[in-house]
């Protein structure tokens, strides 16, 4: 009986591939955390600039494709989020990141953790670049 049961978990998965179940399944997990990041940038979008009138999707802070949403275990979901200072030496990045992991705190409806992190633009000068 042992031998017949390591027999079908091994051959299950190659079962599941070759009859497309998996490929299904793989497309409807990537639809849902597509939808997880989107209701998460939905969020995020209005918060305020700390200096400026402006919001951080006006100034191109955060973008849609910025957001990245995880599948952690059971309806808990990991969110990461690269936001773009307006200038590489913005001494308010902590704050912006702060707000944000407030923001989503107060609004998301499920269970999540958060990872944000401050990146650099590529059409910010690089000292540490020589010119060619």
């Amino acid at each position: 009986m042992e031998t017949v049961w390591r027999l079908v978990s091994l051959t299950a998965p190659t079962v599941r591939l070759f009859s497309g179940l998996t490929d299904y399944r793989n497309a409807l997990k990537t639809t849902k955390m597509e939808e997880k990041a989107l209701e998460v940038y939905d969020v995020i979008r209005s918060i305020r600039d700390p200096e400026k009138p402006n919001t951080l999707e006006e100034l191109d802070v955060v973008t849609e494709s910025c957001v990245e949403v995880r599948e952690l275990g059971e309806e808990e979901y990991l969110i990461i989020i690269k936001f773009s200072p307006t200038v590489p030496h913005c001494s308010l990045a902590t704050l912006i990141g702060l707000c944000l992991q407030v923001k989503l705190q107060r609004c998301l409806p499920f269970k999540h953790k958060l990872t944000n992190r401050s990146t650099i633009r590529s059409e910010w000068p690089q000292p540490w670049k020589t010119p060619t």
